[in-house]
């Protein structure tokens, strides 16, 4: 008999190792208890109370939750905090799952645990990733590709996810207030310098502190400006940790740095309670961000891109003076370091001038690739009196994105530099004139275009421009178009949609030919197809290969080409001005 007893305990640890880490979902049941953990305070991971409620079947495509109400510590007082996405769950000393959603403005911290069955799947998920579509060039932000924060109706109340909290460090209060409702409406909780300090983590840390419970932050930009997002470590498999229980931003395949994080407090409010948390040592890289989670790799080092903005004042009638420098370095993602760039340049030109009154900025400077591609050039002129900010910050950063978001997988960024030049006052042309001497010419003879642009103060530029017409030009009509760089880019835009760049030299070459607008573009065309060969506009074609041209263009869904034909583009430089407008004349070519 004492033999047999000897064996109990043996055999009651085969049971438990038989039966797995996991607490199988098809074996909850309401009323069942359990506990929590995750960190209150410092990096000491505590535990909290769990009472199953039921189960959600089917929330998701075959994905369900479990409700339970939590206690214990804080949670009485504070509810559910922003921070506690992916707090481990176990019942029976297995883990069942993380914490991941909750019903805003609740009265008791009632909230979803994600079963850990859907987050180990994130460790099985291959390369490929939805793939976002392309952005626009002429958006006014890189927001728009990002998914929103998805929600559930249970009982006729909305479960949500539960907020990341966004520690924005080096940033002004109006860089937040701006891009803080698209961030919220995709599960993000911007929170104005929350983190003890700017800069960055200091060194690597040892991957044996993490465990489950502890608290990460995923470090999106760090120097003089530092973003960062906050969440729990539910399971931890060798060098691999699965967080969250729930997406960060649904990037899928990625490679975003994090480190160790302090809470130095935690906040309680009528609407959402957070955790304040300061980040520490890096620790290693998320690699998956998917629907149920994240995963990533202790000890894993991932390269940052490093980012540096200068600003210069331009004085009236002096030369740039009084720099400003910021040094930081952000995440290489086609979808995110467009969006870091936006807002780190908002910042930077809110922090050097007025939001309101008139004010002219001058944007320079370039994108390398990895590659060897490029780089992408970046060039042009904004004047206004209204949310300058967010007009330069859009048109610095959605060209990236356009060529991050092209499809071209081996065109990672490898660092960005710009030089931002501000004057005091407005300096804005409009293209006011446009006319010839003559209406008619004749093939071999000169064609004077004369035009006058005009500004505020009196301030007024006449330009003249000489166009030869060729010899044995076809009789008809030119029509002629002076306008300004938007204007002209908007026009070859829409006719390159048809063709598509097929290399990524090819893509950063045509996006580098897109005009400034600081000046004028006096277009010459006639009424008759051109067409888009490997990247080039050809246009007038002899018939015969006009004809030709058209039915393989046809055929590849492209369209019969465009329908005014470009004979000749000349460029009026106006200085250190934004040209604005649009005129149109026509000039007819006799025999």
């Amino acid at each position: 008999m004492a033999g047999a007893r000897s064996l109990l305990p043996l055999l009651a640890a085969a049971c438990l190792h038989a039966q797995g880490p996991f607490y199988p979902l098809e074996q909850v049941r309401p009323g069942m208890k359990g506990v929590g953990r995750t960190v209150f305070a410092g990096d000491r991971i505590e535990e909290f109370a769990v009472e199953i409620l039921g189960v959600l079947e089917n929330v998701g495509p075959k994905q369900s939750l479990v409700l339970a109400r939590l206690s214990g510590g804080p949670l009485e007082k504070a509810g559910i905090l922003q921070g506690m996405s992916g707090s481990p769950v176990y019942l029976e000393g297995r883990l069942l799952g993380a914490v991941a959603m909750a019903f805003p403005f609740s009265k008791e911290p009632i909230g979803a645990i994600r079963p850990i069955q859907d987050m180990l799947a994130l460790g099985r998920i291959g390369e490929d990733a939805p793939r976002p579509r392309q952005a626009s060039l002429f958006g006014t932000s890189v927001l728009a590709n990002l998914p929103r924060r998805p929600e559930l109706v249970v009982a006729g109340n909305r479960l949500v996810e539960i907020g990341i909290p966004l520690a924005l460090s080096g940033f002004t209060r109006r860089t937040v207030e701006q891009f803080g409702p698209e961030l919220k409406a995709m599960g993000l909780e911007p929170r104005e310098a929350v983190s003890s300090g700017g800069g960055r983590p200091a060194g690597y840390g040892n991957p044996s502190d993490i465990k489950p419970g502890s608290m990460i932050s995923v470090q999106l930009l760090a120097g003089d400006m530092s973003v960062g997002a906050d969440g729990t470590v539910t399971y931890v498999a060798g060098n691999r940790i699965y967080a969250f229980g729930h997406r960060f931003l649904a990037v899928g395949r990625t490679e975003l740095p994090f480190a160790r994080s302090e809470v130095l407090a935690v906040v309680p409010t009528l609407a959402t309670s957070f955790k304040v948390t300061a980040p520490r040592e890096w620790m290693g890289t998320i690699t998956e961000d998917r629907s149920t989670g994240v995963t990533g790799e202790l000890g894993r080092r991932s390269e940052l891109v490093p980012l540096s903005i200068e600003v210069l004042r331009q004085a009236k009638g002096g030369t740039p003076s009084r720099a400003v420098a910021y040094r930081m370095e952000m995440v290489r993602d086609r979808l995110l370091s467009p969006l870091l760039l936006q807002m780190a340049v908002f910042s930077v030109i809110d922090a050097t001038e007025q939001a309101l009154g008139r004010a002219t900025f001058q944007v320079r400077g370039e994108f390398q690739f990895r590659d060897g591609s490029g780089p992408l050039r970046m060039e042009n002129m904004f004047a206004g009196e209204v949310n300058l900010p967010l007009q330069v910050s859009a048109a610095t950063a959605v060209p990236l994105a356009y060529v991050l978001q092209s499809g071209f997988d081996e065109l990672e960024l490898k660092g960005a530099r710009l030089e931002i030049v501000c004057y005091p006052e407005r300096r804005q042309l409009q293209i006011e004139q446009v006319w010839s001497p003559r209406r008619q010419v004749r093939p071999g003879e000169n064609l004077t275009i004369n035009l006058v642009l005009r500004g505020e103060n009196q301030v007024e530029l006449a330009r003249q421009v000489t166009y030869a017409v060729p010899v044995g030009a076809v009789p008809g009509v030119l029509q002629i178009t002076v306008s300004d760089g938007s204007t002209a880019n908007l026009a070859e835009y829409q006719g390159r949609l048809a063709q598509p760049p097929k290399s990524p030299g090819q893509l950063i070459q045509w996006v580098n030919s897109l005009r400034p607008n600081t000046r004028a573009y006096v277009r010459i065309a006639r009424a008759e197809p051109s067409f888009d060969v490997l990247g080039n506009t050809l246009s007038s074609a002899p018939p015969s290969l006009a004809l030709v041209l058209g039915r393989s263009q046809a055929a590849l869904g492209s369209g019969p080409g465009v329908q005014s034909s470009k004979l000749a583009e000349l460029v009026v430089d106006a200085g250190p001005w934004v040209v604005t407008g649009s005129k149109n004349i026509q000039v007819e070519v006799k025999e």
